[in-house]
């Protein structure tokens, strides 16, 4: 908890709350269904929760922001930015139904109103999105396919509607395809060794009727 307060000095009371309640919640799915790594439980909150917080820092959301969340997996990125963003909406979507169901625990325990989860899809998502978070889940040219109709038309944030992916390493070639995505460096807006690699990738992608 303290990087997370080290480096979001503004949270408000009920927030700070919700980001102690995720060790606990966490640790106990955890024992029951294996949605973070063994190895990575013990780091919860730099390898997740500030690791899924440096698209915060970012891209702030404005109130009435539509976020789609793509392979959440556990709740990440998305968990960590609905407790940040309480005015955005989050939709969070996996193929594997046992870490939905996860994710909907936890937010329901954090009574976070502004996330849905549901087993699906990304090609099968209906609706269109300000932003659409990931966390590696597969490469870009694969993940650009599944969402690229679904972007809102209107912008009115910083940075234009598209993609914001998490991401290491040398993403030279599989950028390649993409001149128009922006790399961010993770360690330049975190100190922990952790982030040495780690990137925000922004690609925008146009509205497609």
């Amino acid at each position: 908890m303290e990087e997370i307060i080290a480096y979001f000095p503004n949270l408000t009371e009920k927030q700070l709350q919700q980001f102690r309640q995720l060790e606990a919640l966490y640790f106990d799915w955890n024992s029951k269904i294996n949605v973070i790594s063994r190895k990575d439980i013990d780091q919860l909150y730099v390898k997740h929760v500030l690791h899924s917080l440096a698209i915060a820092k970012i891209q702030k959301f404005e109130p009435g922001t539509f976020i789609l969340d793509v392979g959440t997996g556990g709740g990440f990125p998305g968990i960590p930015l609905a407790i940040l963003f309480p005015e955005t909406r989050f939709y969070l979507i996996d193929v594997i139904l046992k870490k939905i169901n996860v994710v909907k625990a936890v937010a329901e325990a954090l009574e976070l109103k502004n996330v849905k989860a549901e087993q699906i899809r990304a090609e099968n998502v209906k609706g269109d999105f300000d932003f659409i978070v990931s966390r590696a889940v597969t490469n870009m040219p694969d993940f650009v396919s599944w969402v690229k109709d679904k972007i809102k038309k209107q912008h009115k944030h910083e940075l234009k509607n598209g993609i914001l992916y998490l991401k290491g390493g040398d993403l030279t070639e599989e950028l390649a395809a993409f001149p128009q995505a922006t790399e961010f460096n993770i360690s330049d807006l975190f100190a922990d060794e952790f982030f040495e690699t780690k990137k925000v990738v922004h690609l925008p992608l146009k509205f497609k009727a």
